[in-house]
């Protein structure tokens, strides 16, 4: 049988894993060689990610992997989106990547839909308006860090930075580099008007290069090992996102999936941009999928609500593992209150449950005053919003969807399943877990010509994942609750 050995290092807001892989065509099974923490450094008044604390963590786990023995057939990296590293006329990296919660950009969209407006903007690049997009980042530098930018060779996103560092080759990975709002979303290469009203000349950044392509072979100075000798570094589904869509075991068009993490990311893929006046008011985001597919997706605040309560009660002496605050969840009253996951103190760390006290207070609601009431109403108003997007999807695609396939760490909340089927009346998928490892190895797989397709890539997966199925039980006792509290969500389109 033709076995092939890859590596996905997977880059997410909390932690970073080095994955090996084994590949045959009919099963994929994979080893977390190494997994480090990936913790934002503050210096100052801005937030930086370690992006050299991330470096040491890859290289760490490439040398564990490579002790497994035999040749390494691929390498590739996928992180989370928008943020960017900037490199000299000297081949280095001009300071540390800030963090995309720094409060850089506030205003800066609004400033720079004076230059292009917001409909116009999104006619283009068709992208969610968000302030921490790469958009409105560089806008800021333009206008205050001039020099900087003047400095700078390349604008390198966080996967093709570490590319860079692997293979010594440049470039942007077409799904990543459609994070950013700066592409044309038809034409899926970037826009000059979008560039001259930032302003910033176009090379700044490079070629967009899709996913599948072999970028080079690993430097034999990032680590000494014969196993990684002449390993090809390839760019897959970069965003970790596009990643783990390409790892989600489904066929036909009538699925939704979430890739559920710190973000929730609902949407459906489609073959062509949709860039209607709806789709704009819906705020929903074409982004560049694996196989030449567009994701239409909605960014949803996910675990990250629940994350920073975690932080908040373990500073306060109380440290919950999710699973117990699962358990205390499934307790407390149902419907208690609901909470609009976009609400913008709550994108902010700190008191998050107490943020959510006040939210709640604030709009004539009864208040959550334990762990398990706050951890409920979390899960419960997530599930919601899961509910208004797939509605949204639904109408500007016109299609009927049935099922959901959840994929990622929070598909493991059953909890929080359970709920999403009851919201949206649809049949709920859960799993499997490492969605986004095994989407970059499929990808990968594809590059070497392990797999003709993602379909048969998928297929596979679906053969041999352990898949959970929830069913909806309670879709009137959810729908009353949502006519209930329809009224806070009025204004969401505009969000």
């Amino acid at each position: 049988m033709n076995t092939r050995h890859y590596i996905a290092i997977d880059l997410g807001a909390e932690s970073g894993r080095v994955i090996s892989a084994r590949m045959t065509t009919s099963g994929i099974s994979l080893t977390e060689q190494h997994r480090f923490l990936n913790e934002p450094v503050t210096v100052g008044s801005t937030t930086h990610w370690d992006i050299l604390g991330l470096w040491k963590g890859i290289k760490f786990g490439l040398a564990k992997a490579a002790r497994d023995g035999g040749a390494i057939h691929g390498i590739a990296v996928d992180t989370w989106g928008v943020d960017f590293g900037l490199i000299d006329h000297n081949g280095e990296l001009i300071g540390n990547p800030v963090h995309y919660r720094d409060k850089r950009t506030d205003g800066m969209a609004e400033k720079f839909f004076q230059r292009i407006p917001r409909q116009q903007l999104y006619g283009i690049a068709g992208i969610q308006t968000m302030q921490i997009n790469t958009l409105f980042q560089l806008a800021y530098l333009a206008e205050y860090r001039a020099k900087m930018l003047d400095q700078a060779k390349v604008l390198l996103y966080i996967p093709d930075l570490l590319n860079y560092w692997l293979s010594g080759n440049i470039g942007n990975e077409y799904t990543i580099a459609s994070t950013s709002q700066m592409l044309d979303a038809k034409a899926r290469d970037y826009s000059g008007e979008i560039l001259n009203a930032v302003p910033v000349r176009r090379s700044l950044l490079p070629s967009v290069t899709l996913p599948g392509t072999v970028l080079g072979s690993l430097l034999p100075e990032t680590v000494d090992a014969a196993a990684l000798a002449g390993a090809p570094v390839v760019a897959v589904g970069s965003h970790d996102t596009a990643s783990a869509v390409a790892g989600v075991p489904a066929e036909g068009t009538d699925w939704l999936f979430i890739s559920s993490g710190t973000w929730s990311l609902l949407g459906a893929e489609i073959d062509e941009p949709i860039l209607s006046a709806e789709a704009a008011a819906f705020n929903l985001t074409n982004e560049g999928g694996v196989g030449g597919k567009i994701r239409l997706i909605k960014n949803i605040p996910g675990m990250w609500l629940l994350q920073e309560c975690r932080r908040a009660w373990a500073a306060d002496g109380h440290q919950y593992e999710y699973a117990e605050l699962v358990k205390l969840a499934s307790n407390a009253p149902a419907h208690l209150a609901r909470i609009n996951p976009d609400y913008p103190a709550f994108s902010q760390p700190g008191g998050m449950p107490q943020k959510i006290a006040e939210y709640c207070r604030q709009t004539g609601q009864a208040v959550p005053d334990s762990p398990g009431q706050i951890t409920r109403v979390i899960l419960e108003s997530l599930a919601a919003a899961y509910a208004r997007v797939a509605a949204m999807i639904a109408r500007v695609t016109g299609r009927r969807f049935t099922r959901i396939h959840i994929v990622g760490g929070g598909s493991q909340n059953d909890l929080l399943n359970a709920f999403t089927a009851d919201a949206t009346g649809m049949q709920v998928l859960a799993g499997p877990v490492e969605a986004t490892a095994i989407g970059n190895v499929l990808t990968q797989a594809l590059a070497t010509g392990q797999l003709q397709s993602i379909a048969q890539g998928r297929r596979i997966v679906a053969q041999t994942s352990q898949i959970r199925s929830f069913t909806p039980q309670n879709i009137e006792v959810w729908q009353t609750a949502a006519d209930k509290h329809q009224h806070l969500f009025a204004n969401q389109a505009k969000e």
